[in-house]
Order: structure tokens, then sequence, then C-alpha cells
């Protein structure tokens, strides 16, 4: 639809409960929430829904309307769009609290338009984290539907891994609870697939113990860009769960490469702090270090980077059984091609792989990497992604912007999508959450 033309929203029947949560282009909100963080967009109608039942009324408004629907919690949104041009959002923002269910247990309720940092921050004085990604403006929504490869990944396993129960508002506008015992299969796959089954309006969470952390920055020349991967996967790959590596690399300095580790280390022993970081230090000749101890608040709120200096980006997610030398050398020709201005490898392993993988709908429980490449141009960033695709043993939703009817199959093998495929045939049979992977081509 052209956003200029006049909506074909029928905006005279939207519910009387709505009328105070509903923006439209003329209203002087509209241009702080017609974008994402990372994409432009010119939505006819934007809802800002404060209660499940408010969100229920939406979906069902939005459900009657010939046009496309997107779900926003934090609005980073990579593999969808978090917003539309002449459609509806739903802008989950206003729904943020954060309450202590259970002390003991340490269960934790939290609404989907609460970031991770509010999260991190909140859970802090109780001496608790959830792992949660490595950027602190992120919704709960979007990510705690998708998966969740935080900074705490290797010990905590992925962010789904701690869901207990859930509250969902389904396409016809029922509301259910979901967990292990009520909705069992429902609750099996919004753990990896959510965003295409409904909205979950809550989450219940039982956070870890966690105290200080060993938290580094370590700064390496990574010319030698294929055998620095090989040798840092190595490392990352093989070290105790206590300790999670991410790796970031920009875009080539002349004809030199600058590689950044982010280690995160549950200890505040200086001993084993530095016993975890040393072979990470002795892969290549350092250029910047920075160790300290520190909150998970601390590093979640400063860690990440900003893709909106990009405009709108091109990203590309795989995940990796192994690094091996030739999905090494495919990573090398990508980085040093310019073409990727953010390269990013993130361990995985350790308690994410002790879940079976049929336990969720996020099944490649096997994987020991998750790699993503973000570029501006789609066709120059898949010219150096393609030999790097045959390496692959899956794909991580979360940051993918191909959402292509193929790329199905890399994200959910056949098992697990024939799951997803009677789980939207009974819950969602008329497509509406589509705005992410879509799930048409195989209903």
């Amino acid at each position: 639809m052209n956003p200029l033309a006049p909506s074909v929203i029928d905006l005279a029947a939207v519910p009387a409960a709505l009328s105070g949560i509903a923006v439209t282009p003329g209203d002087p909100a509209y241009q702080g929430l017609r974008s994402s963080r990372v994409r432009g967009g010119r939505p006819a109608l934007v809802l800002r829904p404060r209660t499940a039942r408010e969100v229920a009324e939406a979906v069902v408004f939005a459900g009657a309307q010939p046009v496309a629907l997107s779900v926003r919690s934090g609005g980073h949104g990579f593999s969808g769009r978090s917003t539309n041009d002449g459609g509806i959002v739903i802008d989950l923002s206003a729904m943020n609290r954060i309450d202590v269910l259970d002390e003991s247990a340490r269960l934790v309720r939290i609404e989907p338009g609460a970031s991770w940092g509010a999260v991190a921050t909140a859970l802090h004085p109780h001496g608790w984290a959830i792992t949660s990604g490595d950027h602190g403006a992120v919704g709960v929504g979007g990510l705690a539907t998708a998966g969740g490869i935080g900074l705490l990944g290797r010990e905590q396993g992925l962010t789904i891994d701690r869901l207990r129960a859930a509250d969902i508002v389904l396409a016809d506008g029922r509301r259910l609870r979901v967990s292990a015992d009520r909705h069992p299969e429902l609750f099996w796959g919004i753990r990896g697939a959510g965003f295409t089954l409904g909205v979950v309006t809550a989450f219940e969470f039982t956070a870890g113990p966690v105290g200080l952390l060993g938290h580094a920055r370590l700064v390496h020349d990574a010319t030698d860009t294929a055998e620095f991967l090989q040798d840092w996967a190595a490392v990352a790959g093989s070290a105790p769960r206590d300790t999670t590596a991410f790796l970031a690399i920009g875009q080539p300095y002349g004809r030199k490469v600058i590689a950044q580790s982010t280690i995160l280390v549950d200890s505040e022993n200086p001993g084993v702090i530095r016993d975890r970081l040393q072979p990470f230090a002795d892969l290549a000749p350092s250029l910047a270090q920075h160790v300290g101890l520190v909150d998970y608040s601390d590093v979640v709120a400063e860690t990440g980077p900003s893709s909106s200096a990009y405009g709108e980006p091109v990203s590309r997610s795989g995940l990796l059984d192994r690094l091996t030398p030739a999905a090494a050398r495919a990573a090398a020709r990508l980085v040093t091609s310019g073409e990727s201005y953010f390269f990013q490898l993130r361990a995985m392993g350790g308690a994410i792989a002790d879940t079976d993988p049929a336990a969720t709908a996020f099944a490649h429980r096997s994987a020991a990497f998750q790699v993503v490449a973000m570029g501006t141009e789609p066709d120059a960033l898949d010219r150096y992604w393609e030999p790097l695709r045959s390496q692959l043993s899956g794909l991580y939703v979360s940051f993918e912007t191909d959402t292509r009817p193929e790329r199905l199959a890399e994200a959910f093998p056949p098992d697990t999508l024939a799951r997803l495929v009677a789980l939207k045939r009974r819950f969602d049979p008329r497509n509406l959450f589509r705005d992410n992977f879509s799930l048409a081509p195989v209903l």
C-alpha cells in the first residue's frame, strides 16, 4: 500500500476501549512511534495497549482489517520490521512491569515492553540475572519468543530456557496461560517461534543467581583473519561454562582487521578471571584491553552496537556446529571484503546444549556458535555470505532480514517445522502473525 494514499483501515470501527491508545499520522505522538529503532515506517495506525485485555481488543480489530500487522516490544526487529507502511502496529512499550513473584524460587514476571537493561537493573538488588543478549535497549517480547543468545548463555542456557510460564493473546483474541502443564504444545512453540503464534503479554522466568562478574574487552590485530577466527573459536568453544565470549569485527582499516572480544566470567575471584581470560589474550597481538569486576546490569546497559548510523540494515544470520577451516576462510573473505560493517560470533554450547532439541521450537542445540553479518546492500553482502552459508547448521531468526520461504527450512528442522505448522493451523489459520517469518508457504 502507498503510505500516502488514504488508509483502507476502518478507523471509525476502532473499539471505544482502544480510542485512548490509538495514534494516527495526524497525532503529535506519531513521529516518535511510526518507525522502529532500525527501520523507517509509516503505519496508518499505532495501538499502544496497557493491559492484556487491550492487547486482545487490538488483535481482534487488526485481524478484521485488510492490512499488515506488526508487533513491537523494543523495536530492534531485525528479522521482522516492528513497523510497516500503511498497516497497523501494536506497540507494547507501555506494558513494561517487572515483578518478583517468588523470592525463594527467583520467579519473576516481566511484561513484553520492558527492556532487558531495565530487567537487569531491577534484578540486581536481589543478586539475580536472566541471560538476555548484549544490548540493554532490546525489548523482552521479541527476544524471549525467539531464543536469546546472551553473555550468560553458556552458564544459564538460552533466555527461553529460563521461561516457566507465559500469558498469550491468540489471533482470535483469546487469552491463554501456557506452561509445561497448561497448553504444553503452545508453550513449546512460543519458545523459539512465539512471534508467529500470538502476542505474549507476560513472561514468567526463573532468574539465576549472579554476583560480581569478570568483564573483559580485548582488542586484537586480526589481520590474519582466518587463522585468528579459528583460534578464537577453539578458545571460546572450550572455555568453562562460567565463561561466555562474543567476537565483533568491523570494516577493515586499510589492510588491518581489528577484532574485539567481549568476555563475561561468572566469578569475582581474580585468579579464576585471569585463568579464563589468558587464552584469549594470547590469541594475537593486543591493541587494547579493559578488565574489571562489574554488575550484570552494567554489562547489558553498555554493551552492543547501534545500527542506526547505517540506515536500514541488511543482516544475515546462521548457526555453526563448529568453525571449520572452510568456514573460517569464508568468514575471513566476508570480513576483508568490507561489505559487512559488523560481523559477530557468539559462543554457544554449555548449558544451551543441555536442553533436548525437541523440548523447544529452538531446535539447534548442537550449535557451538551463532554468526551474524550486517551490511547495507543485500546483493553485495550475499556474494560473500553464500560461501559461508554452506557451512551452517541452521539459522537464528532474530538477526535474519531475509525472510523468504527457503529460510524456514534453515530456521526450523523438518520435525520442528511440522509441529509449528500444526500449531499455526490451530491457533492462527489466517496467518495474522506473519510480519517476521511467515509460515504461509507451508500451511
